[in-house]
């Protein structure tokens, strides 16, 4: 029989009045700015987009997100986490 290969950190969003986001199993950070922030989770590439959107705390140690700002909305897609060494490897080459 095949096991299903388990995730290392559960993933869960808690949406508090859309001015507050807690997100757990939160990999990286890939980019952020008051209009969008963009994040590897155990679940995919999340996007959350809205307004004043501020970064409270990230613990890498235990992937939790903590975030504010008028949220507008969040959604997942499929896309893979890039290597930067793979990149400027091939870029020097």
């Amino acid at each position: 029989m095949i096991e299903e290969k388990k995730s290392k950190l559960s993933h869960n969003i808690i949406l508090e009045n859309r001015n507050k986001l807690s997100i757990s199993g939160v990999n990286d950070v890939d980019s952020f700015d008051e209009k969008q922030i963009s994040a590897f989770t155990e679940m995919g590439f999340l996007t959350i987009k809205g307004s004043n959107l501020h970064i409270n705390r990230f613990n890498t140690q235990n992937g939790e997100l903590n975030l504010s700002g008028k949220i507008d909305s969040f959604c997942y897609s499929n896309r893979e986490k890039i290597s930067t060494t793979n990149f400027i490897s091939k870029l020097f080459k």
